[in-house]
């Protein structure tokens, strides 16, 4: 790995945190990631695709929002979230393919935001398709069927599974819960296959 540095962004809604790892080469693409609702950018999942990502040739920045930053656990509104992450994810851009994604809460803002930003493509982590126990508050309007975009969801994980439409490739995994923590190996390896299949890894 090259170089790893940390810097904050002042955004319209606070200031966020960004940690940006360096490939040891040049890089291919820009992988920026955002976390859970109450979590951060260092839960499991989020570090073994960081990881499998820049060993790829990726840039990788995480993102902390404000709200985290802040010290609240409680998330923003879904907007507040949405206006942080595009200020953040616009001040990133360096011309690299631009790659957007997270895990659960900020797999959705991703999808939200990814037209908005020229986004290349999406990563989506443990994809909330709907709140625990209630499938008829779907969610799957917010993923883009017109972008190449990977779910790695859970076959245990009670926010459910989102299913394959359009250019969203879903790939589940066998015995996971929410936080994706049973073979993250696994989970890196499909990963890293999908930025190699698109162009944006090395």
């Amino acid at each position: 790995m090259g170089a790893v540095k940390s810097l904050v962004i002042d955004t319209p809604r606070g200031p966020a945190e960004v940690e940006i790892s360096d490939p040891a080469g040049p890089p291919v693409s820009l992988l920026v990631l955002g976390h859970g609702a109450g979590g951060g950018v260092h839960a499991p999942d989020l570090t073994k695709v960081h990881d499998v990502a820049v060993a790829a040739g990726v840039r990788v920045a995480l993102v902390t929002q404000p709200y985290r930053v802040a010290g609240r656990r409680a998330p923003a509104p879904a907007d507040q979230l949405d206006e942080a992450w595009v200020h953040c994810v616009r001040e990133l851009a360096d011309g690299l393919p631009l790659v957007v994604g997270g895990r659960s809460s900020g797999a959705r803002v991703a999808c939200r935001t990814a037209g908005d930003l020229g986004a290349a493509g999406v990563l989506c982590l443990a994809f909330p398709l709907h709140p625990p126990g209630k499938p008829d508050r779907t969610r799957a309007g917010e993923l883009p069927v017109d972008l190449p975009t990977l779910v790695v969801n859970g076959d245990r994980d009670p926010f459910g599974v989102p299913s394959p439409e359009g250019l969203i490739e879903v790939v589940v995994r066998p015995g996971a819960t929410h936080d994706l923590r049973k073979d993250l190996v696994g989970t890196g390896a499909v990963v890293s296959a999908w930025l190699a299949r698109n162009g944006w890894a090395g």
